[in-house]
């Protein structure tokens, strides 16, 4: 499984309307950016309370990128 289609998955599940669920990766030298687009107030699901939600995604994210090549790997919320 590609760590899209997980980050995928794993926001479709807390969010109200999971079709409406966006990744964009963009990828320079040395940093993988996952921009997330989600539907008109999924952002606080994502985000979570106190941020637990979105660090916790940030944190998978990162130990599953650096297994691949060493890369950095940031998670944007675009609103």
């Amino acid at each position: 499984m590609e760590i899209k289609d997980l980050l995928d998955s794993m926001i479709k599940a807390i969010v109200d309307k999971p079709d409406e669920v966006e990744i964009n990766l963009t990828e320079s030298e040395n940093t993988l950016i996952y921009e997330l687009k989600v539907g008109e107030g999924d952002v606080g699901k994502v985000i979570g309370k106190k941020g637990k939600n979105v660090g916790s995604l940030r944190t998978l994210l990162s130990a599953a990128t650096a297994k691949e090549g060493g890369k950095r790997a940031l998670l944007e919320i675009i609103e």
